[in-house]
């Protein structure tokens, strides 16, 4: 295997190939590439155009983002998913003002010390920005490598993701950095999202073909190798949708951890009598103010979330309900719009209370 012709012929596909055409493409600052990349994990690069730009508008720096509440980052993250990348987003901001004077480290080894930075956003952005020769190994990347290595050992295995992080080191540039390291690291990434796809990859356009030990040997569905799968699980939360004289809905912020961990939400619970015995404590609720709304199925990474949501109609909200030390609130349309809310939550508010 010719090592230095392997990443010539991805930076040279690159050029004429793959995604060039990407805002975050078109600039080096290390707030927008890394800003791109957190938001680019387990989402489309299409669902993230939007939200990409919008943030921009509201936080067009380092800066003006560790300055922010973090209810204003989860409100412009809400429907992107994955909170946990969001309030990451923002300790990684502050941190980067508090510790860094509000410059982003240079290398991969500095940056993977930032908060929700592992190893490989690290090394897109030092690649991207500084042109460090620093590999990265996302779900994409992953899977070009070990087909072009022919790479069976279990990925289950640390020891074994190691040996791999090797290799993807060896791969990369040796030659003009500057320029060979952000369009590598860019090709890798376009290799594994156009061509070398999970199922049925077009081996036969790849330019990696005559290096590919899995694309000549015809086997390349069977990398990677990861042995432990994880089992998914259901959830069944009953929503209360209680509805005040004014349309306004009570949502209170949720824990720092669990699922929607920080973002707002109707309160939840394990059971329609929890609900109703929750309700009938805060409010005298008549049984024809109770609506039962359609049940519907949330899919989250490993787990179905079953959503009951029922709608019960209050009349007048009590003062008492309202608590920011509690950050709980009575929120009309215009209230709701600047929340985190999960877009599940955003979507049925959206559908039975807004005017």
């Amino acid at each position: 295997m010719n090592l230095p012709s392997i990443a010539t012929a991805v930076v040279q596909w690159q050029a004429t190939h793959g995604r060039n055409h990407l805002p975050w493409q078109q600039t080096r600052d290390p707030y927008r590439v890394w800003l791109s990349e957190i938001m680019l994990q387990q989402t489309q690069v299409g669902t993230v155009l939007g939200y990409y730009q919008r943030f921009l508008d509201a936080f067009p720096d380092v800066a003006s983002l560790a300055a922010a509440s973090q209810d204003e980052v989860l409100a412009l993250w809400s429907g992107l998913g994955y909170y946990s990348r969001a309030r990451n987003l923002h300790r990684c901001a502050q941190a980067v003002m508090q510790e860094w004077g509000g410059a982003f480290p240079r290398t991969a080894e500095e940056l993977a010390t930032l908060p929700g930075i592992g190893r490989s956003t690290a090394g897109a952005i030092a690649a991207f920005c500084f042109s460090e020769r620093v590999p990265i190994l996302d779900a994409n990347v992953r899977r070009v490598l070990t087909r072009v290595l022919a790479f069976d050992a279990d990925l289950a295995q640390a020891r074994n993701e190691r040996v791999l992080w090797d290799h993807a080191q060896q791969l990369c540039p040796t030659e003009d950095l500057a320029q060979a390291m952000p369009r590598y690291t860019q090709g890798m990434m376009d290799l594994g999202a156009s061509i070398c796809m999970p199922r049925k990859p077009s081996c036969l356009v790849c330019p990696l073909l005559s290096e590919c030990r899995a694309g000549r040997a015809g086997n390349p569905e069977s990398y990677p190798v990861k042995t432990r799968k994880l089992k998914r699980s259901a959830e069944s939360w009953w929503l209360l949708l209680a509805v005040d004289g004014e349309g306004r809905v009570w949502l209170h912020k949720r824990p720092g951890a669990g699922i929607w961990a920080g973002l707002y939400s109707p309160p939840a619970f394990e059971s329609h009598e929890d609900l109703r015995r929750f309700a009938h404590a805060h409010w005298h609720v008549a049984e024809a103010a109770w609506q039962e709304l359609p049940a519907f199925v949330h899919v989250l990474t490993h787990k179905d979330l079953h959503l009951h949501p029922v709608r019960v109609s209050v009349g007048q909200a009590p003062a008492a309900m309202v608590s920011e030390a509690d950050h709980a609130c009575w929120a009309s349309p215009s209230v709701w719009d600047g929340l985190g809310l999960p877009a599940p939550v955003r979507k049925l508010l959206d559908s039975e209370l807004r005017p």
